[in-house]
């Protein structure tokens, strides 16, 4: 048995994500558990911090809007909801079981506060340029928030929107780079490199800040940034970041937890 943290701080909610998402992966029998972990604290920081987004606006066109465009972390979205109390925790109990409407990649499909189906990676962030540049022309004082895998970014539909971010000057845009250097069978230098990323994406003629993700206060205060065009966060995080033996750890990609595994997992995320 396990009881969750209260709730009253970024840390706490962080901790609380990962206990709830552990949990979800173990009984739904699913992966990618460390690609869910090293994003953990960035998406603690949008939900609980930093977005107009909550249980009394999430249904307002006014709000800000987050899409995931690393499809395969969503359920720490799904786990977040549920801590912002907009679904019952409880439901999180289906999640990747027949006939769920919590599927492994993040569905809108009946799942309030969730704004896009993704999971085809590439397709997020252009989703997010285009959903900017229409909250611009609607004069809308929205914000728009995606997050990005690093390994996604083998993808030539990402690079055309950030030229289409910078073409626009969306600055109603914050672009932010889950940057754990893993994908899902090498390290994304051997894969296709990257290196040096900074220096490629301030080419576009972006605004680029590199902070470390698994910390919430240099997130807070780098989201706090203003620029004239959009904002690039290349958030330099740990996989598996909260279970010793999952950091940095190809296998746990994905790998589902056997039950000895499990209860390590949360022994070391409780104490």
């Amino acid at each position: 048995m396990y009881k969750l943290f209260k709730n009253d701080s970024i840390n706490n909610f962080a901790k609380n994500l990962r206990i709830l998402t552990l949990k979800m992966i173990y009984h739904g029998r699913a992966s990618h558990i460390a690609s869910i972990f090293s994003c953990i604290e960035i998406i603690s920081v949008l939900y609980f911090n930093h977005m107009n987004f909550s249980k009394k606006n999430y249904q307002r066109d006014t709000r800000d809007k987050f899409i995931l465009s690393k499809g395969h972390a969503g359920a720490a979205v799904y786990a977040a909801l549920a801590l912002l109390k907009i679904i019952p925790i409880k439901k999180l109990d289906t999640y990747y079981k027949n006939g769920s409407v919590f599927s492994g990649h993040v569905s809108h499909y009946k799942v309030p506060g969730i704004e896009y189906s993704t999971g085809s990676l590439g397709s997020g962030i252009g989703i997010a340029c285009g959903v900017a540049l229409a909250s611009k022309l609607d004069k809308k004082k929205s914000k728009i928030f995606t997050l990005v895998g690093d390994g996604e970014l083998n993808e030539g539909s990402c690079w055309e929107a950030l030229l289409f971010a910078n073409h626009h000057k969306l600055n109603n845009l914050t672009i932010i780079i889950d940057r754990n250097y893993y994908q899902s069978i090498l390290t994304t230098e051997k894969t296709l490199k990257l290196n040096p990323l900074k220096q490629k994406i301030k080419s576009f003629g972006l605004d680029v800040f590199e902070v470390d993700g698994n910390d919430t206060k240099q997130l807070k205060d780098c989201l706090k940034k203003k620029t004239t065009t959009t904002k690039v966060i290349i958030a330099n995080t740990i996989k598996g970041k909260g279970v010793s033996f999952m950091q940095n750890n190809i296998k746990w990609h994905y790998k589902n937890p056997d039950r000895e595994e499990y209860n390590l997992a949360l022994k070391e995320l409780i104490n």
